[in-house]
């Protein structure tokens, strides 16, 4: 079987005067300026937010000696004269321990003072009626044993995570355990979506020669992945009028429109972004494919606001190369994310374009990144399957070399 050659025939096009994928995407970061201004979030909402302020503790971990056990706190190394009661989690301290006594306790309960460890309940047998607590193992209980000691885990003030970590459900609860009610985290970036195109159905088998919406789907929660929330999602004619109004009625910080942005008879958006004065700091990338995508810089919100507009090619695969080199840097930036990295070794050869780079969908196997096929603009196919987007640069990538991927996520 013959080597298969990095580029093919039909890949020799170029993109003549188009900004490269790599300044693109830099370009993109930059317009979105500093992160979006801090906001204090209720614990549960700022869940997938990123913090604006380191979070310090605001009281010791644990807050007092604890038992790590079910069992007795004894005083001494026993046996011990049991004392009547028992201590639970929850309860108000417990009288003081003298030497050779000790008392029931359960897990996460605070050890009476005079405590020196905590007796298993499985290491130690009491006896009636006289009750006595003897211990079962070899030695007995060592000083502090199954304590958990105050401030174990740290001290009130000390830094527990840094302005930049991403909120998870393990953040809510150091956060919620450190005394914490609210979160002070950058505030999302707001997204509008307009849809372009009178083709595009909303349920039902393509007909009479319309074609189902795929981006209405695909694309929210991939903006959301990148720290956006999406709060409107409207369907605008192939028409200057509806589209310019549109533009003009927003109030997201960033507007994402999809077709539209290539020559066609029926893509306005160009014209409609000169006439609302919009400055286009990417206009068309060197890439394939969604080589047609732009970022423009809309005129200001009523209220000062800037608001930027990434428009996507409206080929579902294309859109889906324009979101990741345009929006969602852009985005994570707003939000104050970082851009994830990563890169694999191909497996196989990548194949390329001749002058531009090429996001080819791929999947990982044992032996690193290889291509799935089913890669054309407008196909969804392939990103279907993919683990990532390869980032090949022109040329190719030969096998055994490494790549540069994007990893497609959305919750």
């Amino acid at each position: 079987m013959n080597r298969p050659t990095l580029r093919t025939r039909a890949e020799h096009a170029t993109t003549a005067g188009a900004m490269t994928w790599e300044a693109a995407r830099e370009t993109a970061r930059n317009s979105a300026g500093r992160p979006l201004p801090a906001v204090g979030r209720a614990l549960p909402d700022a869940l997938g937010d990123i913090l604006a302020e380191p979070l310090t503790a605001l009281t010791d971990l644990p807050p007092f000696d604890t038992s790590a056990m079910d069992g007795w706190a004894v005083a001494g190394t026993g046996p011990w004269r049991l004392r009547g009661g028992g201590v639970l989690a929850g309860g108000a301290e417990a009288a003081p321990l003298d030497h050779g006594t000790a008392v029931p306790v359960a897990t996460g309960a605070r050890v009476p003072p005079g405590t020196t460890s905590v007796l298993r309940r499985e290491h130690g047998r009491t006896t009636a009626p006289d009750g006595i607590l003897y211990w079962r193992t070899p030695e007995p209980a060592a000083p502090g044993r199954d304590v958990r000691p105050r401030g174990q885990e740290c001290r009130r003030g000390d830094l527990l995570l840094a302005a930049g970590t991403t909120v998870t459900p393990a953040v809510l609860g150091l956060a919620a355990a450190a005394g914490y009610d609210r979160l002070t985290v950058h505030r999302r970036p707001t997204v509008e979506l307009l849809l372009l195109g009178d083709e595009l159905l909303t349920s039902g088998l393509p007909r009479d020669g319309r074609v189902r919406d795929a981006l209405g789907p695909l694309l929210p929660p991939l903006l959301r992945s990148a720290g956006a929330e999406v709060t409107g999602i409207r369907r605008v004619a192939d028409d200057t009028g509806p589209l310019g109004a549109a533009l003009r009625r927003s109030t997201a910080d960033v507007v994402v429109t999809t077709g539209s942005t290539a020559a066609g008879p029926v893509d306005f958006l160009h014209h409609v972004l000169g006439g609302l004065g919009a400055r286009l700091p990417v206009d068309s990338v060197a890439v394939r494919p969604g080589h047609p995508m732009l970022l423009a810089e809309l005129p200001p919100a009523a209220d000062g606001r800037a608001r930027l507009l990434v428009g996507l090619p409206g080929n579902p695969l294309a859109a889906v190369a324009g979101a990741v080199t345009l929006a969602l840097p852009l985005l994570r930036r707003l939000a104050g994310r970082p851009d994830p990295s990563g890169r694999v070794v191909a497996a196989a050869d990548l194949p390329g374009c001749a002058r531009d780079t090429r996001l080819l969908p791929v999947a990982f196997t044992g032996g690193g990144a290889v291509p799935l096929g089913f890669d054309g603009p407008a196909m969804l196919r392939g990103p279907a399957l993919a683990d990532a987007l390869a980032v090949v640069p022109p040329g190719g990538v030969a096998g055994g070399t490494t790549v540069e991927v994007l990893e497609l996520t959305g919750h």
